[in-house]
This record gives C-alpha cells, sequence and structure tokens, in this order.
C-alpha cells in the first residue's frame, strides 16, 4: 500500500457520474485464498444511516456475487483509460473458468484485509450495510423491465460503508479532485 494514501471518504472530490459510469470500477471481494473481481458501470456514491456509503448492484449470475455475501467487505478500484482493455476482460471473463484476474495484468493488494488493485488511482474500502434483491415490481417505468430484465435476473443492490478512500501517490495526471 506503500503507492497509496489513506484519505477521509469526505475528501473524495472526483465526480463520481463520471468515475462510475464513464470510467468503470472494479468490484473487489475474497479473503486470502480466493478472491473474484468484476467490471461495473451502475452504482453511486451518497450517504444513507449517517455514513458515507457505496450503491453497487450486482446480478444474481454473477461469480463476484458470491464473495460479495461470504466477506464482510469489499473493495471499489478506479483506474486510468490505460487500463480500459484489462477493465473490458475483466467484465467479460468469469472468474469461475479462469483466473482472470492474472491474465488481466493487473496486481492484487489488500487493505487490511481487503483486496483491491495496485493500479487504481483512487480505491474506496466498503463495509456491507444492506442487501436486498431488487424486484420488477418496483420499477416504476416498463421499458426498464424490457431493457434491463428480460430474463427478469434483477440485481441485487448493496449498500456499503466507504470506511477508507485511499488515493495514488504515482498519479500521472490530476483530474479534477
Amino acid at each position: 500500500m506503500n503507492n497509496f494514501k489513506e484519505l477521509s471518504p469526505d475528501m473524495i472530490r472526483r465526480n463520481p457520474f463520471q468515475m462510475i459510469g464513464k470510467e468503470w470500477m472494479l468490484i473487489t471481494a475474497g479473503d486470502e485464498n480466493k478472491v473474484n473481481t468484476m467490471t461495473a458501470s451502475w452504482g453511486g456514491l451518497g450517504v444513507m444511516y449517517g455514513k458515507n456509503v457505496a450503491f453497487i448492484v450486482v446480478r444474481p449470475q454473477r461469480y463476484t456475487k458470491e464473495f460479495l455475501d461470504r466477506e464482510d467487505t469489499f473493495s471499489l478500484s478506479f483506474l486510468d483509460k490505460e487500463y480500459r482493455k484489462a477493465l473490458n476482460y475483466l467484465g467479460t471473463v468469469s472468474g469461475r473458468n479462469e483466473d482472470k484476474i492474472t491474465k488481466s495484468g493487473l496486481t492484487l493488494d489488500r487493505y487490511d484485509n481487503t483486496p483491491y488493485f495496485s493500479e487504481a488511482n483512487n480505491v474506496l474500502i466498503c463495509k456491507k450495510l444492506y442487501v436486498q434483491q431488487m424486484s420488477g415490481d418496483c420499477l416504476l417505468e416498463e421499458r426498464y423491465q424490457s431493457t434491463f430484465y428480460p430474463n427478469e435476473d434483477y440485481h441485487y443492490l448493496y449498500i456499503a460503508e466507504v470506511t477508507t478512500a485511499l488515493k495514488s501517490v504515482n498519479r500521472k495526471t490530476e483530474p479534477e479532485e
């Protein structure tokens, strides 16, 4: 972790719409024996229960969900655009079928026992607070059902406290922070 400095989650100045929706993130969970990760472009940052939180959504068939459900914590790693190929790969290949983390060329590291990626420009360490499967009955626009859930494989919503924020000290460029 010597390439990162800790900062309070309140000090994050980057645009979450850009970070999550445009640049994407890696959701990573696991223990000392096995870790899995997935690329995500849906989620958010905010405040709930009086805490700084991250919201992520994961479909039930994703292998990473097993790790998220088993562990108390997970990380969100945000990488620069030079890693877009790795993000694409990690979002399309299942860790059930191969060691996709090794094949991605990214370096796994840990904060306490929570895995994250050394190549990240920012990392959020998150502690789960709430999990619930979304429901088609709660969708207020029919088009979301037909567009995003034709197979009724509704995401699970995870709300997690952002306990630690890490910022790379080796950034080549400084986006709005």
